[in-house]
């Protein structure tokens, strides 16, 4: 007997009614309040304040030395933060429920976020150039414009993002807080780890959480594109499938040779007609007049049961030459010429 479990994993007769989430007051504000807490950072680092002084500080303390005894574990921990791994994961489980569900709302929603996620950090990252922990020039300083690429950390806002999205499109309002708390973990967990790593300033892992806060909090702003490209993927699979049905060549009788039947020969060997395959039609040579030129020519007369064409009334056949015998046996060819 099945259970309920079991039940579960089939597939769902038809697509069910998932409100999309909107942008609401309440998220308006923490987006508002994300994006302040965004900037601040940025201006901290860039001012070289109080928060550059941490960082010099947590580096030159060097946690891994402190507690080599979590390195082994950590060095696996941290592959939850990086973006090919936990992207292929995520991408598996969405693609299950955008099959069971009969959507694509699952895989477009992970798509636009991890494209959002590389256009935002990585131009962030980019633009302001600075320097890791282990490439520091001088102590002190912000380590910025330097040609570096690791402020804001991405191993941060990635684990925000790709385990918050399990949030994100939780269908019960319980999962969602459960998918919420352990999304937080995982990403908090992430970003102390490259701090103990020391491949991160703490300013980097702080950036990096507002950065994918940012985009899961922007995501409803993208719904409605969303569901367009989703009608239009479906609009065009349906197009393709009357195509396929269309273009699919219907059967057709083969234009094979028919068997006629042939007459009697003239001669009297006393065989019966026979049904053969017609030949096809000899290819004469130029000017010689075809089957149906001489039947024309002839008046179309009809043929007698024994294949002989009938003379019309009025016309008489000439006698044969009775005149001319056989030729004998052994007789003597006539030459052609004379002499």
């Amino acid at each position: 007997m099945r259970t309920d479990i079991f039940a579960r994993l089939d597939r769902e007769p038809e697509p069910p009614k998932i409100e999309a989430p909107r942008m609401s007051r309440h998220r308006i504000a923490l987006f508002g309040g994300t994006l302040a807490f965004y900037l601040a950072i940025v201006w901290a680092v860039l001012i070289t304040s109080w928060l550059v002084a941490l960082d010099w500080k947590v580096m030159l303390f060097r946690p891994y030395q402190q507690w080599p005894e979590l390195h082994a574990f950590l060095d696996y921990y941290v592959v939850l933060g990086q973006r090919g791994p936990t992207a292929v994961m995520v991408a598996c489980w969405l693609g299950w429920r955008s099959w069971r569900q009969h959507t694509l709302r699952p895989l477009l929603v992970l798509g636009t976020s991890l494209l959002l996620l590389n256009v935002t950090v990585g131009a962030v990252k980019l633009g302001l150039g600075r320097l890791g922990p282990h490439y520091a020039t001088q102590i002190g300083s912000a380590e910025m414009f330097a040609g570096g690429d690791i402020f804001p950390s991405g191993h941060t806002a990635n684990a925000v993002v790709t385990w918050g999205i399990l949030a994100y499109l939780a269908t019960t309002p319980r999962a969602r807080r459960y998918l919420s708390a352990v999304s937080a973990t995982v990403s908090l967990g992430v970003g102390l780890t490259t701090v103990y790593i020391g491949t991160h300033w703490l300013s980097d892992v702080l950036l990096g959480w507002a950065a994918g806060l940012l985009i899961l909090l922007a995501l409803p702003w993208f719904e409605p594109l969303i569901a367009r490209t989703e009608a239009w993927i479906f609009a065009m699979r349906e197009r393709w499938r009357e195509h396929r049905r269309g273009a699919r060549p219907s059967p057709v009788a083969g234009a094979g040779p028919q068997p006629v039947l042939l007459p009697q020969s003239m001669a009297t060997d006393g065989l019966a007609a026979e049904a053969v395959t017609a030949p096809a039609e000899p290819v004469l040579p130029t000017g010689h007049p075809s089957g149906s030129t001489r039947t024309r020519a002839h008046g179309g007369h009809p043929a007698r049961p024994g294949g002989m064409p009938v003379a019309p009334a009025g016309v008489r056949r000439p006698p044969p030459h009775t005149e001319r015998g056989p030729r004998a046996a052994g007789s003597p060819a006539r030459p052609m010429t004379g002499g």
